[in-house]
């Protein structure tokens, strides 16, 4: 009866144990699996981030003369990207990588300090200069989503200190997509997001193409 009871709770604990996976562990192993099923081309442009580039399906026929790897995972933030930075970026060899995330750090805790933000992304960026010292490395600008108004202060501020520091470093841009997102008037267009005020329509994604193309290899 004790040998019983004893693997029981053996198995007890195996499971218990196996269902604790870090936050986005799943994600990772998808992309991992689409890594085995279809071997990730070299020199290609690999995008990292949040749900506005998971959300992107469609990416590659937005950019039909660029090879597009899309790597970004909804609800990331920039802590998550540093916490999977190996998952991220080993597996590639690209020739450019570009980023968006930031939105949800805010979202994610909303007395968070700009500053917070912005040394989370340095480090990120600091990680893919250590394994890609050479490549172009860009950062598109926090989208003003229409639902998390009372965040843009912060995320204004976080924008510009990004900028400043992208500006300082070799082979590196910020892409502003905040002026082509507002109408005449500088107001957020909210015709460019689905009913959540947080994701795009493919309308957003045409106006993000028109920016980001002087910017792709």
């Amino acid at each position: 009866m004790k040998k019983i009871f004893s693997a029981f709770l053996l198995l007890t604990f195996a499971l218990f144990f196996s269902q604790e996976k870090p936050m986005f562990w799943q994600d990772i192993q998808h992309f991992k699996q689409l890594d085995r099923e279809n071997p990730p081309a070299k020199n290609a442009i690999l995008l990292v981030g949040s749900s506005s580039f998971t959300k992107w399906t469609d990416v590659a026929s937005y950019f039909p003369d660029k090879t597009i790897i899309n790597r970004g995972f909804g609800g990331s933030r920039l802590t998550d990207l540093n916490y999977y930075a190996n998952d991220l970026l080993n597996p590639y060899q690209p020739k450019q990588i570009i980023i968006y995330c930031g939105e949800n750090d805010f979202a994610d805790n909303a007395q968070l300090k700009a500053d917070v933000v912005v040394d989370r992304f340095k480090t990120f960026y600091k990680k893919i200069r250590a394994k890609f010292p050479n490549i172009e490395v860009d950062y598109i600008s926090i989208k003003y989503s229409p639902s998390r108004e009372n965040l843009w202060p912060q995320m204004k501020e976080a924008n510009k200190k990004i900028a400043a520091f992208m500006k300082k470093q070799p082979r590196s841009k910020f892409i502003d997509i905040t002026k082509v997102m507002q109408d005449g008037q500088g107001n957020v267009r909210k015709d460019l997001f689905v009913e959540d005020m947080l994701h795009m329509t493919p309308e957003g994604y045409r106006l993000w193409t028109s920016v980001m193309k002087p910017y792709m290899k």
